[in-house]
């Protein structure tokens, strides 16, 4: 792969992630841990990824510049959004993750919408308390700057002790055999304690995260109930979830 190709798909992948581990990378390319480095350093000299320790970071997630500019598949996001939010009613306690796509969900809600929303997620808090009607709980421990939302023992401790109606969580990758995954060990801890802590699971994805897996598993497929991705629901894509048992959206 020459070099302007590994770089494309490196930005590609952070884009789509967020957040990128050089390892992966060094895998996936087929290419040293140095090779690797040395992309990362100078895709970061020119602004297109934030280099950190054992990978990289997508400038608009981590800065919080969430407008149709600097979001990722952000009308493909607007579109989950819309869907998800038309599965809140009134009186919900209503848990979230974070992310992007959880974000817009946060700004598509009704004007006349009551609800508690319960989350560690910096960015959809403030989404929150922009809201009319809804009340706020939020998830308190050390923030991860990686990825904008509490984490640690007293969050988890915290998430153990709520029965939400609906767990909304943007996932990072979604495959039948291995269920969700994603590739950072602090929110992987959050999103284990959010799914066993809500009688209902639904996962919010663009369609590209389907039939893709990261190295830490969060949860079975067995326990999502509502899938939700910018797709039709007959799509081919998603027919294999469906005969799975869970519902598409």
């Amino acid at each position: 792969m020459l070099k302007r190709e590994r770089q494309a798909y490196i930005l590609h992948q952070v884009n789509l992630h967020n957040k990128v581990l050089s390892t992966d990378l060094s895998q996936h390319i087929n290419v040293s841990d140095d090779t690797i480095r040395r992309d990362l350093q100078e895709l970061a000299d020119a602004g297109k990824l934030i280099k950190v320790h054992g990978g990289a970071l997508s400038p608009s997630f981590h800065n919080g510049l969430h407008t149709s500019k600097e979001v990722y598949s952000y009308q493909q996001k607007k579109i989950i959004a819309q869907k998800a939010a038309s599965l809140i009613k009134d009186g919900m306690f209503v848990l979230t993750g974070g992310g992007t796509t959880i974000i817009e969900l946060a700004r598509a809600l009704p004007q006349s919408l009551h609800a508690t929303f319960i989350s560690g997620s910096i960015p959809a808090i403030y989404e929150y308390m922009n809201h009319p009607n809804i009340d706020v709980i939020v998830i308190g421990d050390k923030i991860s700057k990686n990825s904008k939302i509490t984490v640690g023992l007293e969050a988890i401790s915290r998430i153990r002790q709520i029965k939400a109606d609906l767990c909304f969580m943007g996932i990072n990758a979604l495959n039948l055999e291995n269920g969700v995954s994603d590739n950072d060990w602090d929110v992987v801890q959050i999103k284990k304690a959010m799914v066993e802590s809500s009688q209902k699971l639904v996962c919010l994805t663009i369609a590209e995260k389907i039939n893709s897996q990261q190295p830490i598993q969060v949860c079975e497929s067995s326990k999502i109930n509502t899938l939700i991705t910018e797709l039709y629901a007959d799509d081919p894509l998603l027919q294999p979830y469906k005969d799975a048992g869970i519902t598409v959206l």
